[in-house]
């Protein structure tokens, strides 16, 4: 292994480097840089290039629009990364994995996805960066909507043309997500321009995120004109700085309360701009198409967290303050209609506000969606592996329970990353390793061959691996929940 690994791709050669024994290839271009006349279009394919062009660094980060401080980088945002076991092997099967966050972050250098373990385990790994927030999901008048789907898809014909070259088979391709990443292969699952790129799925916590046009088109022109732009169009926002955008977005997305009375559930999710149904590269959100038939099941591995909302509201500082008036806005906003508020409170008799209020916003925000998308799947004569993780997260003395996002550094087997151990602590219990062991050994069978290792989450018996100390299957844990939702589709966001 005294020589760095050297692969040829449709667009030219590529260098990476040897790791933890598994070669890594880092930012390689999947379409142009999404920049001048390029911005807020449809992905331009790669440019191809002379000689070898080194593959050791990450590209650069797509711009954010979250509450922190990431410096502004590069414009040759479309790029993924790599790692596989053996670029000289054969019909390895793939991982290509979304780290999109909240419809607002893409970052596939985060370490919570090093590739090192399940490289390790035998499979490839690509991680992906597309656009989010504005560059992404803005409905502007004159360009395509969804362009950070867009973005994926071009990414997964680049993973077609090129990975049997990194041992990959592209006939064995398995898309994953979590949250908006997730949701993300909801999405793939029922758009026809990605039809035979992908052969199985991973989604963890679903999210309900989307927008009907009417709402999208009146969010994205008010947050135009909070920027001072003539029109909410690609052409009035393509001179303005895209990090300074995505530092407007955050401070939007902060404010979103102020319009609960006319944007009604968008107002309570933080992302104003999300994907939209648009009819056309979003014909419909994936529930109805799934069940309705006009979209196919494949073999689907999908979960979520018990404690989905905790982590939110101890983060946002809100945890312990919940009073009956946040339970009523919460029933009022997300419970389904049209009694879904009665259905809680006699289902939930003896739940506090605190409970309620939990309760409700994991529902609605996560489990609901992902439990549904298990059914809606095997209703298209798919098959889905169901699970729910009931590990609480020790530290904090366990506040955080089973909370949102727990179990991706646990698949990956990161549970040093900086994920990882603000969730986990800095040294993992026996627990917390065995644990990680049994959801990565999990995903290696899943991408392998289809099979999660438990019986399958069908109507009647709603089979489902819980994960915890012990983990067992068992009928769906959440079935009182389940019936309130019964019937119920999360439902785009409208205007009020």
């Amino acid at each position: 292994m005294s020589e760095q690994p050297k692969v040829w791709t449709t667009e030219g050669a590529v260098q990476g480097r040897w790791r933890q024994g598994h070669a890594v290839f880092r930012g390689i271009p999947y379409a142009q840089p999404p920049v001048g006349a390029l911005r807020f279009a449809e992905p331009a394919p790669p440019h191809r290039w002379e000689g070898t062009r080194q593959a050791v660094e990450f590209g650069p980060v797509v711009p954010l629009s979250l509450p922190i401080d990431v410096p502004p980088q590069g414009t040759d945002w479309l790029t993924l990364n790599v790692g596989t076991p053996d670029p000289g092997a054969a019909g390895l099967p793939v991982l290509v994995w979304i780290p999109v966050g909240g419809y607002l972050s893409a970052a596939s250098s985060d370490p919570m996805f090093d590739p090192a373990a399940l490289a390790g385990a035998g499979v490839v790994v690509v991680t992906i960066n597309c656009r989010v927030g504005a560059e992404g999901f803005a409905f502007l008048d004159d360009a395509p909507p969804n362009r950070g789907f867009l973005d994926q898809i071009a990414a997964l014909e680049w993973v077609q043309r090129n990975i049997a070259a990194f041992g990959g088979d592209p006939g064995r391709v398995t898309v994953g997500g979590l949250s908006a990443g997730a949701g993300s292969v909801a999405a793939l699952l029922t758009m026809k321009s990605a039809r035979g790129l992908f052969r199985r799925a991973i989604a963890h916590s679903v999210p309900g995120l989307h927008s009907t046009p009417a709402l999208a088109r009146q969010v994205t022109a008010a947050f135009a004109d909070r920027l001072g732009a003539a029109a909410p169009t690609a052409e009035a926002l393509r001179d303005i700085d895209p990090w300074h955008l995505a530092a407007e977005l955050t401070s939007f997305n902060a404010g979103l309360h102020a319009h609960r009375e006319s944007w009604g559930r968008l107002t309570e999710t933080g992302t104003a701009l999300c994907p939209v149904v648009d009819g056309e590269v979003l014909p419909e959100t994936p529930w109805p198409a799934l069940t309705g038939s006009r979209a196919s099941g494949i073999e689907l591995l999908v979960g979520h967290a018990r404690d989905e909302f905790r982590y939110f509201s101890v983060v946002s500082g809100r945890y312990g303050t919940f009073t009956e008036e946040d339970a009523r806005a919460a029933l009022e906003l997300h419970a389904p209609p049209p009694d879904g508020a009665r259905a809680y409170r006699a289902a939930f008799p003896q739940a506090g506000p605190e409970e309620l209020v939990e309760t409700v916003y994991s529902d609605a925000l996560f489990r609901m969606p992902s439990q549904k998308l298990a059914e809606a799947n095997a209703a298209a004569g798919g098959t889905s592996y169901l699970f729910e993780l009931r590990w609480v997260a020790p530290v904090r003395g366990g506040i955080l329970g089973a909370c949102h996002s727990l179990d991706a550094p646990l698949a990956f087997g990161t549970l040093d990353s900086p994920v990882g151990t603000q969730l986990i602590g800095e040294e993992p219990t026996a627990e917390a390793l065995a644990l990680s062991r049994e959801l990565q050994e999990a995903w290696v069978r899943f991408v392998t061959t289809g099979d999660a290792g438990w019986p399958a989450h069908r109507p009647g018996g709603y089979l489902t691996r819980v994960l915890d100390t012990e983990s067992k299957t068992v009928p769906y844990p959440e079935q009182a929940s389940r019936r309130i939702w019964e019937g119920c589709s999360p439902a785009p966001f409208d205007l009020r």
